[in-house]
Formats: C-alpha cells, sequence, structure tokens
C-alpha cells in the first residue's frame, strides 16, 4: 500500500531510531530543544519531564531505549502497556497511562501504572479508588481538559474543572499532580498556542481557589509536533513519541480519540 503525503512526510521528520545509537541522539535532540524552548521563556529545563510514547512501538525496540536511558514509558492502550511491561519485567521502567480510560480497565491501570494522565469523569475515579483501595496503593493522576474544543477530543470541558476538582478528594487513592490536555492538530502555531494558554489559565484559577486540589499543578502538554510551544507556555511534562522512536506506519486515525465511534484513545505523540 503505498504511503500517504503525510506519512512520508512523517518518516523524512522522524527517522525510525532502531539502535542505542539512534535513541541516544534522538533523546538528545529533544531535551536540546526542550532546553531552547524554556530558555526563550526564563524556564529551568531540568524541571521539564520528557515522558517518551511508545504506542505502536515492539516492546524489543523499548528494550533499546531503555538501555539509551529511558526509564518511563507512556503507553495509551491499556491492553498494550500491560503487555509490554509484561514483557519487559526484568528491567526498571515505569508505565504511565495517558490515553482515555473505560471503568472495564480500571482494575489493570490500578495494577501495574505509575501515574494516569487522562481522568476526565468521576465514574471513572471511583472505580480507580476502589481497585487502588484493594491494592493498598495510590496513583498520581492528572486531570484531562479538552481545551481546543473539540467534539471529538476526551477531557472536560474547561467551565467543569473546578466542579471536578472539587470532588477528587474524596478519592482518597487519587493523588492529583496537574492537569493535561491535547491541543488541536493545526499548522498554526497560534491555534495550538491557545489551547496551552488556557490549560496554564485553568491551573493558576484552580490554585487561587485551593491550591490543594491541583496539587503540584503539574501541566502535561505538548507532543512531537508541538513540545516546544508546550514548554514555552508552561509545560512541566511532554509527551514525545515520534520524535524519539521514529514516524509510526500506524495512521494517525487509529490513535485519534473518537468519541462517537471509540476508536483510539490519543492523538499521535
Amino acid at each position: 500500500m503505498p504511503k500517504t503525503d503525510r506519512s512520508a512526510e512523517a518518516e523524512g521528520r522522524y527517522p525510525t531510531a532502531r539502535t542505542v545509537d539512534d535513541f541516544a541522539r534522538n533523546l538528545a535532540t529533544v531535551r536540546e530543544r526542550i532546553a531552547a524552548a524554556a530558555g526563550r521563556s526564563g524556564r529551568d529545563a531540568t524541571r521539564i519531564r520528557l515522558l517518551p510514547v511508545g504506542k505502536t512501538v515492539p516492546e524489543e525496540r523499548l528494550r533499546t531505549a531503555a538501555r539509551a536511558g529511558c526509564r518511563e514509558f507512556g503507553e495509551n492502550k491499556v491492553q498494550e502497556a500491560d503487555r509490554k511491561r509484561r514483557a519487559l519485567a526484568d528491567l526498571d521502567v515505569r508505565w504511565s497511562i495517558i490515553g482515555h480510560l473505560q471503568r472495564n480497565k480500571a482494575r489493570d491501570v490500578a495494577a501495574f501504572a505509575s501515574e494516569f494522565q487522562a481522568l476526565d469523569g468521576l465514574r471513572v475515579a471511583e472505580a480507580l479508588d476502589r481497585r487502588l483501595q484493594a491494592a493498598g496503593r495510590g496513583l498520581d493522576v492528572h486531570v484531562q481538559v479538552n481545551t481546543s474544543a473539540e467534539d471529538s477530543k476526551f477531557g472536560l470541558p474547561p467551565d467543569e474543572l473546578p466542579a471536578f476538582l472539587a470532588e477528587l478528594p474524596r478519592y482518597s487513592s487519587l493523588r492529583v499532580r496537574g492537569l493535561m490536555t491535547l491541543a488541536v492538530l493545526d499548522t498554526d502555531v497560534d491555534r495550538v498556542r491557545a489551547c496551552f494558554s488556557l490549560l496554564r489559565t485553568l491551573r493558576d484559577r484552580a490554585r487561587e481557589v485551593d491550591p490543594d486540589l491541583i496539587g503540584p499543578g503539574e501541566l502535561s502538554m505538548g507532543m512531537s509536533g508541538d513540545y516546544e510551544v508546550a514548554v514555552e507556555e508552561g509545560a512541566t511534562c511532554v509527551r514525545v513519541g515520534q520524535a524519539i522512536f521514529g514516524a509510526r506506519a500506524t495512521p494517525d486515525s487509529l490513535y485519534w480519540p473518537e468519541k462517537t465511534t471509540g476508536r483510539g484513545e490519543a492523538p499521535p505523540s
């Protein structure tokens, strides 16, 4: 099947990393760009976390990435993450779930995830809390906000965030770390920047109301195509996949969150 123009362009922009040297080079490039973006906004780059996103990447390439220094991986699909963590159980790595979660997967997340970055409903919060209580452990969470106002995206509408945060202390095993968003997929940088700026504003407003509800107030935002803009707007965590691992052969549509069809759990990283 011939490649689409977009996938061919992605391959040129994001060459596939296969060796330890490849991964080390890509990681260094991403970190250099994070540092440059942080410098432009007067921020300390060492306070910005780089979360490698390994969706669709085979276990052996994740193993190679770990040899290059990756100590955590973000995954969109719970089943994929569980399969990979079992295959790589001998490695000292953490697993972050960053895609939309259905309640029937709460038990799996509670069993092995180090964090969940896409909390956007009280029923999921309740299911996670119940499973975590039974397991005797807690879980770091980010509340996902739909800052692009796109119907296809998961996440809370911005005006529902204050009431949602106020309810979360009921679930004592959930440790709120901050907020997460997915910017609009657009070449218009101003539109992308507006999504990130809005998340920062929402975080700041929540702090003014009750700083305890927002935890340390982290901002997880920015992916391979826009993480530098996200850093300029205050990101404390950027979720980067293709710029580290290389362009995905899988069409973006399989991972774009389509609420009406249930297909996909997060956009390209």
